[in-house]
């Protein structure tokens, strides 16, 4: 079942999280966005208990400046789940929903190939760019509602818990996996 996530989600959402990453950072990053409010749209994909997959979307700046955009971040499907189509339904749900909310726009950083079946495109058509030392394909943005992006343009800030992530490549897993990724 395809749901927002509720309070009771917390301790199954972080194992999920810590299994798919197969650490805890992102999980205490998850963790921390919540009690700080930041939490704009969570998804969860759950059947009788048992939690395959977990979506986070939560507000980013443009050049400091704070507006109607989000960032989806993190998204993850336990090992045991992927490849089944969990993570498609994930975001489509967390789009559909961040339009709902009206939010005009949202930024990913992950694989060109997997997220442009959403309709992402890379940030640069926008204007935008990551602060982070990824490839410019990597870096994508998707209008929710009609010039989503309009008037603004430069550097995408997450939400600053996002810096505490350990950016040593060796101690980060691949992030532009298919199923889970920052």
């Amino acid at each position: 079942m395809l749901r927002t996530e509720r309070p009771g989600d917390m301790l199954p959402v972080y194992e999920l999280l810590s299994a798919a990453f197969g650490r805890s950072d992102e999980a205490e990053l998850v963790n921390r966005l919540r009690e700080c409010g930041a939490a704009v749209v969570t998804m969860v994909e759950e059947e009788e208990y048992e939690f395959m997959g977990h979506l986070m979307l939560s507000p980013i700046t443009i050049n400091g400046m704070e507006g109607p955009w989000l960032g989806l971040a993190p998204v993850a499907v336990h090992p045991d789940w992927q490849g089944q189509g969990i993570g498609s339904d994930l975001i489509r749900e967390g789009l559909d929903t961040a339009l709902e909310m009206d939010w005009k726009g949202v930024v990913v950083l992950g694989d060109p190939a997997y997220y442009s079946r959403f309709g992402f495109r890379p940030a640069s058509e926008f204007g935008l760019h990551c602060i982070y030392e990824v490839p410019a394909d990597c870096f994508m943005a998707m209008e929710l509602q009609e010039r989503g992006f309009a008037g603004v343009q430069g550097e995408v800030l997450y939400h600053p818990l996002f810096d505490e992530l350990p950016d040593d490549p060796d101690e980060q897993p691949d992030a532009l996996t298919e199923e889970s990724h920052f």
